[in-house]
């Protein structure tokens, strides 16, 4: 059989473009803002990860475009050999001492970060526990290592000790949970995960992509949020999101991170960061940490809009944080999610889809989020529409 023969057989995706609800690859014509140009219109923008809307600083834009005239536009290796500037060093140090943390290793994304942390820390011998409902660069990481991977229902302590229970003496074991879960904005119960960690001798890593600069101390994420920064061995982190860039990081104790630099496959056999992805997000590291206000901003803006979809009988997924920028939308069945999201684009606002699987059926969502630059006039003229276009679509 021809191994592309898969890709001409009919697809969903055929019959979502044949109907004109196809959600994907709007390509933006501007900076990524609260306010875009999109394929030739003005949109609201609901679906960026840019918390607190530094993408457009002139700050970090400045410290990339340096960085690109000093260093030039790439460091054309690995950071084992070649590939190692003064600008990662300067940036991990700086990140490790925000997170109070013994040290911090970086990755050219965020995806090969959980790629490289989890293959390199879960041995043969090991057990890996995820919550089912972790980033799916977390389950790659899984796959991508030699240790026996569990998996417990989503917040659900029961069954996370049970795996726990499960775990032979002969091997270590690594619960890995989300910190702010990236579909349903909810936060992982992460006192119980670590009182359970303690219990049996387990490690705990926390994916924070959604939690820095978002929650906690100054943004420093769910472990500072709950007061667990010396309980939570491994952070794991993006610049992608609140620091406006490209990259990740882990964050954890020095000699583990030693450990780590020197048997990472993800990390030895990639490129480093640019130089200007570099600048970037150390730049939106010190102006975050200059301005602790800025999460609480941003939070500010995401009470606001969830009191504004209740105003209106908007039902949203509950279960999350109020004060989280992440607000998921029931739209229930699948084609009509396709539906309402394209409206919502026609008229003006761009949020996400959330279809099976990352959703349960008959579960669907459209997915908004927040940065702190958006006004509350911005997100009441969103909202208006969001409501007006679920009542149509009888949501």
């Amino acid at each position: 059989m021809d191994i592309f023969e898969k890709f001409f057989r009919p697809q969903l995706v055929d019959q979502v473009r044949e109907a004109n609800v196809y959600p994907y690859f709007h390509a933006l014509e501007s900076r990524q803002d609260t306010e875009v140009i999109m394929e030739g219109k003005r949109r609201i923008m609901l679906g960026s990860n840019n918390y607190l809307g530094l993408t457009t600083n002139p700050d970090v834009i400045a410290a990339g475009i340096r960085a690109y005239e000093q260093y030039g536009s790439g460091c054309s290796g690995s950071r084992f050999l070649n590939g190692t500037l003064e600008l990662h060093i300067e940036l991990e140090k700086e990140l490790a001492k925000f997170l109070r943390k013994g040290d911090v290793i970086t990755f050219s994304t965020g995806f090969q970060s959980n790629l490289g942390i989890i293959s390199a820390v879960v041995g043969k011998n090991d057990t890996v526990i995820m919550d089912r409902e972790n980033h799916a660069s977390l389950y790659d990481g899984c796959r991508l290592s030699y240790g026996t991977m569990l998996r417990y229902r989503h917040n659900n302590m029961e069954e996370l000790e049970k795996c726990l229970q499960r775990v032979p003496e002969t091997g270590g074991a690594l619960i890995v949970t989300d910190g702010v879960f990236s579909m349903g904005g909810d936060i992982a119960k992460l006192p119980e995960i670590c009182a359970l960690a303690e219990k049996y001798g387990a490690r705990v890593m926390v994916d924070d992509a959604h939690g820095l600069g978002v929650i906690g101390e100054g943004g420093r994420g769910t472990a500072s949020y709950f007061g667990l920064e010396d309980k939570v061995d491994i952070y794991m982190g993006t610049f992608s999101k609140s620091l406006a860039s490209l990259g990740g990081y882990m964050a954890a104790d020095a000699r583990v991170i030693d450990g780590v630099k020197h048997i990472c496959r993800p990390f030895i056999f990639s490129a480093s960061m640019t130089p200007a992805n570099a600048a970037s997000a150390l730049a939106a590291l010190r102006i975050l940490e200059a301005h602790p206000e800025l999460p609480e901003t941003l939070q500010e803006r995401a009470l606001y809009m969830r009191q504004a979809l209740r105003d209106r009988n908007v039902k949203m997924r509950s279960g999350g944080g109020e004060q989280i920028p992440i607000i998921p939308i029931y739209t229930y069945e699948m084609f009509r999610t396709l539906q309402v999201t394209t409206e919502l684009y026609n008229r003006g606002v761009y949020v996400n889809s959330s279809l099976p699987p990352a959703v349960k059926e008959n579960e669907c969502l459209i997915r908004t989020s927040l940065m702190a630059t958006h006004t509350h006039a911005l997100i009441d003229e969103a909202v208006d529409i969001i409501a007006e276009v679920l009542k149509e679509y009888e949501v």
